[in-house]
């Protein structure tokens, strides 16, 4: 239906469908130069609004908005949902723990049991990377400076964003963040680490089962270069502290971008301040 059915429909003016639409609440499809709602779609947005109505936050609501921005591909609209909450009252970190992260989730839940194709969730990814990434730009450390800590997904791991997405929410904390993103050689991962100043902590990220053996020798590159320095290892694939000592690694974070945080944060506020390992 066209966006002036929707409106005749909710019961509401043109161009409050309109804004729906802009700010992602409502999934539409641009046909020409008309905005095209389908029944469905209109459906699950009323549904959103009884949640409102009933109490539910608005950043819960939101997240179905974010996800099915991700969904159909609409970078746009996902950052005019990004944008409304900036304004809002949530800061970049809230936005980044609070509306993306879940909305990822979701969608990862939903492509497990076939209820995403993959198709979708490339597109989906593809937006939520270019959302990350221009919603990173704010993330520059304040504050005194707490220390460095290195970041890397292993060699044969393709996943970029729960490596930025960390990063993100460390400069929040007021840590640099040495990012060396996916696909990185284990001896690149050492090197890095050997070079900075005041190393807290090195974390590997890995999300793609079956690659153990890099994570491992990942971990045993670091420990060559700086033998005091922890090592946190989490993401997908890790399944428990006990998973994280056979690799090498001194404590597990699950797949919590908050639990890295805190970890890093004890690690920092430790009378060694990143030179002891005993941090599971």
């Amino acid at each position: 239906m066209s966006l002036r059915e929707a409106a005749e429909s909710l019961g509401v003016h043109y161009m409050t469908v309109y804004r729906y639409v802009r700010q992602g609440r409502l999934l539409a499809t641009r046909q020409g130069t008309q905005w095209r709602v389908r029944s469905a779609d209109l459906k699950a947005f009323q549904r959103t609004q009884v949640g409102r109505r009933r109490g539910t936050t608005r950043t819960n609501v939101d997240c179905e908005a974010m996800e099915r921005r991700m969904l159909a591909g609409d970078t746009q609209g996902a950052w005019w949902v990004v944008e409304s909450h900036l304004g809002g009252g949530l800061d970049p970190s809230g936005v980044l723990t609070e509306l993306i992260v879940p909305a990822l989730e979701s969608i990862g839940d939903r492509w497990a049991i076939g209820d995403v194709s993959v198709a979708e969730e490339h597109r989906a990814t593809t937006v939520a990377q270019r959302v990350v990434g221009r919603l990173g730009l704010q993330f520059g450390k304040r504050g005194k400076d707490r220390g460095t800590v290195a970041l890397a997904a292993p060699s044969g791991d393709l996943h970029t964003l729960p490596v930025a997405i960390v990063a993100d929410l460390l400069r929040w904390r007021g840590f640099n963040v040495l990012e060396l993103g996916a696909n990185t050689p284990a001896d690149a991962i050492g090197e890095a680490a050997a070079g900075q100043q005041r190393l807290i902590a090195v974390g590997i990220v890995s999300t793609t089962r079956g690659l153990d053996a890099a994570v491992a020798s990942s971990a045993a590159a670091v420990r060559a270069a700086v033998p005091d320095a922890p090592i946190f290892i989490g993401g997908a694939s890790i399944r428990s502290a006990a998973h994280v000592r056979r690799l090498g690694g001194d404590a597990w974070t699950g797949q919590s971008a908050d639990l890295v945080v805190e970890l890093v944060g004890r690690i920092s506020a430790s009378p060694e301040g990143g030179g002891g390992r005993n941090v599971a």
